[in-house]
């Protein structure tokens, strides 16, 4: 009777504190939350009203919800124009470029940095991957134009110093346009992007990497079986918010690249809403397209949360 009884007993569940309770007792806490609040709400969730303009046929004088309602005139516009399958296609071709090929290689710098044993080599080298993410796009692309320019740039003069053509206009030849986005956002990005990672090798119990040295694994080996495993949750959950962005090409460095020579590939749906949006004046147009950028993120977000739950059972939700 008394296993019986012991074997029915319910688990301890903490009592929850109220809410009033909470904020009373945590309001150092909840105070230093309040602006990250605010900034949410005002530039994330505010605006979101103006998505109305996607159904509308926006006038100025008649204002946005004095503005009579269209259904989906834009959303049928868009997908019938001649354009819609190459925006596509560019878009989804640099959200590949950058969500995913360029995603391992932060992975990749934080075990490197993390093998490092002298702290101020350490120090120092964290430092100079970090700085290019604090560099603005128009000063990286204006660096990168010097860089490539034709007969004076650094990467012609090389070629010329090896016998090669010197006179190359990169920023001018479409299939050089890829590989260059590429290796710009990389270079920008990586160290920015490798301080999760860090943080998260930090937390991983220092007695595994000891009972494997005593077993005999190499540094390749606890990498691949400790670290890595260590690290699961954090590549999961920032894969998972990265693959939402596939739509997202990013406006300013796309725009910047572009040029007569590459606008076949550099024309993305970001350029195309700010085309249409801010040069053509045709507001509803450009909100429609954002607006199915949105939801096509959304979906991708929820389908990959779901997948990376089943295999890794790590998800946002």
């Amino acid at each position: 009777m008394k296993a019986a009884s012991v074997g029915k007993a319910k688990k301890y569940k903490p009592k929850k504190q109220p809410l009033k309770k909470r904020l009373v007792r945590y309001w150092p806490l909840y105070l230093m939350l309040l602006p990250c609040i605010i900034y949410y709400a005002l530039i994330c969730y505010v605006p979101m009203a103006g998505s109305v303009l996607a159904f509308k046929d926006y006038s100025f004088k008649k204002g946005i919800w004095g503005s009579p309602w269209i259904g989906l005139k834009y959303f049928k516009t868009f997908f019938s124009s001649y354009d819609a399958p190459r925006l596509i296609r560019n878009t989804l071709t640099v959200g590949v470029i950058k969500c995913i090929l360029e995603f391992p290689f932060a992975i990749i710098l934080a075990l490197l940095l993390n093998e490092l044993r002298s702290m101020k080599f350490k120090k120092i080298s964290q430092t100079i991957t970090y700085l290019p993410h604090f560099l603005s796009s128009v000063i990286i692309v204006t660096m990168l134009q010097r860089i490539l320019a034709p007969n004076t740039g650094v990467l012609n003069q090389a070629i010329a110093a090896m016998g090669g053509d010197g006179s190359t206009f990169f920023l001018m030849e479409a299939k050089y346009f890829f590989q260059i986005l590429f290796s710009m956002d990389l270079w920008r990005n990586i160290g920015w992007d490798s301080i999760m990672y860090l943080a998260a090798i930090s937390s991983v119990d220092l007695a595994l990497y000891e009972a494997a040295e005593m077993d005999g694994c190499g540094k390749l080996k606890k990498m691949w079986h400790i670290t890595l495993p260590g690290i699961r949750g954090t590549i999961g959950l920032l894969f998972i918010m990265g693959v939402g962005g596939l739509l997202s090409s990013g406006v300013e460095q796309i725009w910047l690249l572009r040029t007569p020579g590459n606008m076949s590939l550099a024309d993305t749906l970001d350029v195309y809403v700010l085309r249409m949006g801010i040069q053509g004046g045709q507001f509803g147009y450009a909100t429609a397209i954002g607006l199915i950028q949105g939801l096509v993120g959304l979906v991708l977000v929820v389908v990959c949360n779901r997948i990376c739950k089943k295999i890794t059972e790590v998800g946002l939700w």
